[in-house]
């Protein structure tokens, strides 16, 4: 039902009911008779293949983002946003339902709006958006469960991620509880739908439901606007909005966002903010004597609510200046009706509380301010933070909008003919702002007052008696409008829910990501420069290091000094490393020497006189130096001085990878070609080797002693593979959980992973006895080693730990190579294997099978077999793969330049060709969580799906080179991959964290490598 009594206040509250209408929980549900019912004429074919067919085709190409999605794909790649940024629609449908008809409508659907299969990626720095041709079926997957345990399916469906370089918007699930009892589940990308949408969305579903269920063939529907061309003409628009970004800029210059209470116990930077919701009942009369008393000053039902929200606001922060953001739309005219897509803008409504004003004086400052924002409603809200810049925060980083207010009216359901429709509530976990305060009106019978808040920023306490003082006033002001804002009533002092004391935040207290999250780390920008040294400014760019200076001494080579926030930063030969891939040559000091801090005189400048002697000034000496020496002479044929640079030797990557050979060999010790192109000069290479080799010495004595006992570290996890590019991030995770770790690794590079709450045992996959004897000491086991070609050894190894294991879950890093080469290009969990299966595939099967098998046997936990597809870190190991491993040609032709070959979209009847990955530690969160609620099967572990085009792309731009692109109608053996996997079962552990997307992960990869041309 409508929430306005007059048709622009109904359009109105439609436009702004997107903030807060799907994060709300307890939402009373509505069902609703939907008789039977002729089609209408006006419909469309329900076998429709393309957009085209509604006498409009989208253009070819790539096209600019709108201001709104180029927002929601930079919250994607920032990360944090969890599902926040996911729009579930879920009717639950009673009577007669056609699964196929439904399926057969959801096609008809995304054929006709393109947004639903678009794609997004980026080109020089820039994300456009491509339409994908319609698929031949949108898949509808089906689940058989009771209406008890809907809830948790439907939560973890929602919380999905999607792949939107893969044009994954749109998905669907039905979940069966009785023959004539379903609920449908589309589950939306937030870039290709708003609140709007939906209502567009379900009336069209409806009209090709009925067609596809009768197997009429009607008259098509009106033709589909589509969102590209929305997106074309606000990019040509761009330069036009200058005088109303004046506006925009000259009214909020000196705003400052409201000084809600901080918590009493400041949690740590989380990646998702999570959401929570309380709600208070309103009397059943309350919002017709709101809408009365609007009726009577010119002014919308959401005016008096917004005015609630100011007055509420004021209450609790005792701010006068106040600012409150409001949903806006880009929508207008004939045109744009029936647009599916995101057209939701943000409009920040300021007002002066200020001079103890009645509420119904509030309500007609409030009322201009909201007239004057929606009458400038069609500038981009990011345009207006652009040119406001600094200022579009307060002083502690805070964004300046973190308080909305909405109008929640009648959810919108899916009718469709011959069945009751019952709109069913699937909350988010995520926050998109700090406070969102909501007069709910979805059942005329239960009106509410609600609150949503972050629970990282906000005490439940706080949020708890700002819905209560929010309902007090809402009751109040309906009763009497003319009372001042200091005589209206507070909440019943019986409740035990009074606010708080709580003093106004401090910059200390909250600072910010550009999407508002609040973060750590935040430099303050009004710090003196420092040394304008370029190693110096290098260094103090670093986020863990405080402060730096380079000194040139009278003798001796230039040394830099750096101050660390913590003990838990990078070491001095790791900035060195650091300074050396990113400054000239001439610009790099020979050394990095940590301090507790800069030595300074009493007015405050550098003491040079008190800094540490150069350790640099001397040449090393010891074995390792000597052999360091000789070797350099002997791949280079020059005889180096300590500080000499091995490219201005001549050195290139196989040099470097025979030097490090030959120091590996001679010393026993750890090296790679890599690390030669870090350290560069044989006094810097001495030091590498002296640091790593007093670590190899401190983890044999510490894996000497005899036999642990488990009395004193019990829930002991053995992990295998610990040096590794999985288990070492598995070691990481477990480490920083508090967790006892017995780490299996090589005795060349245990002392890799000597660290504290983790024990070494040296050994691997080939000492069958030393695997037993591991297992037998462990009350968990992740085996994450593999030879990758010796399939005997793997399958031998994993028998003798099935054999030792007596306790505890066992979690096995799989392979989605297991699947073979499924029909289907979606790949559900635990699918069945398709022929052909590759010998490595068909190993990881078999493996699976021995562990799942055993488990729950003789005292043994439960198993989980975790199928990771191409793993992606920060890791020497795992950047071997990326030049040589299963994309390695890809890799290789991008480094060199060589043309680039590529399957077509469509070829062999696939609309995808490309590679599933997942970040090293999403993988590793998923393996530990299953060591706590194992899957007792296969679970798969994918953070994303990226096409071949895109992932070329990406390896092009981060190696600079520009090599040509082809696609053809052949597949080329490397690039015939088209399965995208499900891993709903681990959903929650691979959600990305800030750092995790793709760009970041290559460009962390290929950094070191590009730096030494690998």
């Amino acid at each position: 039902m409508p929430t306005d009594a007059d048709p622009a206040a109904r359009d109105r509250q439609q436009l702004q009911r997107e903030l807060l209408r799907r994060a709300r929980a307890g939402t009373a549900r509505r069902t609703t008779a939907v008789p039977d019912a002729d089609a209408p004429a006006d419909t469309t074919t329900a076998g429709a293949a393309d957009a085209d067919r509604d006498g409009h085709t989208p253009q070819a190409g790539e096209v600019p983002l709108s201001r709104a999605q180029r927002r929601m794909w930079l919250m994607e790649r920032l990360g944090g946003a969890g599902d926040s940024y996911h729009v579930p629609f879920a009717t639950r449908v009673r009577g007669p339902f056609d699964v196929a008809a439904f399926a057969t409508a959801l096609t008809s659907l995304v054929a006709r709006h393109a947004i639903l299969r678009t794609r997004y990626a980026e080109h020089g720095g820039e994300p456009y958006q491509e339409v994908l041709p319609t698929p031949h079926t949108v898949p509808v997957h089906v689940v058989d469960t009771d209406a008890a345990h809907a809830a948790a399916l439907l939560r973890r469906e929602t919380a999905r991620p999607f792949d939107l370089a893969a044009g994954d918007a749109v998905r669907a699930l039905v979940l069966r509880h009785g023959p004539q009892d379903h609920t449908l589940l589309l589950t939306f990308h937030h870039i290709a739908m708003d609140g709007a949408s939906l209502e567009t969305v379900a009336a069209e579903l409806a009209v090709l439901y009925t067609a596809a269920a009768d197997g009429t063939s009607p008259q098509p529907l009106a033709a589909a606007p589509q969102y590209a061309d929305h997106a074309r003409r606000e990019h040509d628009d761009l330069p036009g909005f200058e005088t109303e970004l004046k506006h925009w800029g000259d009214l909020l210059a000196d705003a400052e966002p409201p000084n809600l209470p901080r918590p009493a116990q400041a949690e740590p930077h989380a990646a998702v903010r999570p959401a929570a919701v309380h709600s208070v009942p309103l009397a059943t009369t309350v919002p017709e004597a709101l809408r009365a008393l609007g009726a009577q000053r010119q002014a919308t039902l959401f005016a008096v609510s917004l005015t609630a929200a100011f007055a509420a606001l004021h209450r609790l922060t005792g701010d006068d200046d106040l600012v409150i953001g409001v949903a806006g739309t880009h929508r207008s005219g004939t045109a744009m009706r029936g647009l599916v897509g995101l057209c939701v803008n943000t409009l920040p409504v300021r007002v002066d509380v200020s001079g103890g004003p009645s509420f119904a004086q509030l309500l007609r400052r409030v009322n201009d301010a909201l007239l004057e924002a929606q009458r400038h409603r069609h500038v981009p809200f990011d345009l207006v933070l652009e040119r406001l810049g600094s200022g579009a925060r307060g002083a502690d980083g805070t964004a300046l909008v973190r308080v909305t207010s909405d109008v929640l009216g009648e959810p919108t359901v899916l009718r469709l003919p011959g069945t009751s429709a019952e709109y069913v509530d699937v909350p988010s976990d995520g926050a998109k702002f700090t406070l969102s305060y909501g007069l709910g009106l979805g059942d005329t019978d239960r009106p509410e007052a609600l609150v949503q808040y972050d629970a990282n920023t906000l005490d439940d306490t706080v949020a708890e008696a700002a819905v209560r003082d929010f309902a007090a006033l809402l009751h109040a002001v309906a009763a009497d409008p003319e009372l001042a804002l200091g005589e209206l009533p507070l909440p019943d002092p019986e409740d035990d829910t009074a606010t708080p004391d709580g003093d106004p935040a401090t910059p200390e207290d909250y600072a910010a990501t550009p999407d508002g999250d609040p973060a750590t780390g935040a430099r303050d920008e009004s710090a003196p420069e420092g040394d304008p040294h370029p190693a110096a400014q290098a260094l103090r760019a670093h986020p863990k290091v405080a402060d730096a200076v380079v000194v040139r001494p009278a003798q001796g080579p230039t040394v830099a000094y750096a101050v660390l926030h913590d003990s838990t930063g990078p070491s001095g030969h790791e900035l060195l490393g650091l300074l050396r891939r990113s400054l000239a040559p001439e610009a790099v000091p020979a050394a990095v020497t940590l301090l507790d801090a800069l030595p300074r005189t009493a007015a405050g400048p550098l003491d040079p006189a008190r800094l540490p002697g150069p350790s640099a000034a001397s040449a090393p000496t010891g074995p390792r130096a000597e052999a360091v020496t000789e070797t350099f002479t002997a791949v280079l044929g020059v005889r180096p001085s300590p500080d000499d640079d091995f490219f201005a030797l001549g050195g290139h990557s196989l040099k470097a990878v025979q030097l490090a050979e030959r120091l590996r060999t001679d010393l026993g010790l750890p090296l790679t070609g890599l690390d030669v192109l870090q350290a560069r000069t044989p006094r810097a290479l001495t030091a590498l080797l002296d640091e790593r080799a007093a670590r190899q010495s401190a983890a044999k004595a510490a894996s000497r002693p005899a036999p642990r006992s488990r009395d004193i570290r019990p829930g002991t996890v053995l992990v295998t593979g610990a040096t590794g590019g999985v288990g070492a991030y598995v070691v990481r995770e477990l480490a920083a959980q508090g967790r006892p770790v017995l780490a299996l690794a090589r005795p060349e590079s245990a002392h890799l992973i000597a660290t504290e709450g983790v024990d070494v045992i040296e050994g691997d996959l080939c000492d069958l006895a030393g695997l037993r004897d591991a297992v037998a000491q462990a009350d968990a086991v992740v085996h994450s080693a593999c030879t990758f070609t010796r399939h005997d050894v793997d399958l031998a190894a994993m028998e003798a730990m099935v054999g030792a294991w007596r306790r505890g879950p066992f979690v096995f890093v799989s392979s989605v190579d297991a699947y073979g080469h499924p029909a289907t290009d979606r790949v559900a969990e635990e699918a069945p294997p398709h022929e052909p299966v590759s010998p490595y595939g068909r190993a990881k099967l078999d493996c699976e099978a021995m562990v799942l098998r055993a488990a729950g046997t003789e005292g043994r936990g439960g198993a989980s077999a975790v199928r990771s597809p191409i793993v992606w870190g920060a890791h020497d190991r795992l950047r071997e793969q990326l030049r040589w491993g299963a994309i390695g040609t890809l890799y290789q032709s991008a480094r060199q330049g060589l043309p680039i070959e590529m399957p077509r979209p469509g070829t062999g009847g696939h609309d995808w060709y490309g590679a599933a990955w997942v970040h090293a530690a999403a993988l590793a969160r998923a393996v530990t969580e299953c060591l706590d609620r194992p899957v007792h099967g296969v679970a798969n572990a994918c953070s994303g799906h990226v096409s071949w085009r895109d992932l070329a792309q990406d390896l092009t731009e981060l190696l600079g080179t520009r090599p040509a692109f082809h696609e053809s109608g052949t597949v080329p053996r490397d690039l015939d991959h088209r399965w995208h996997y499900d891993s709903a079962r681990l959903a929650r552990p691979l959600r990305p964290r800030p750092g995790e997307d793709r760009r970041t992960v290559l460009a962390e990869m290929i950094g070191p490598m590009a730096a030494g041309n690998a």
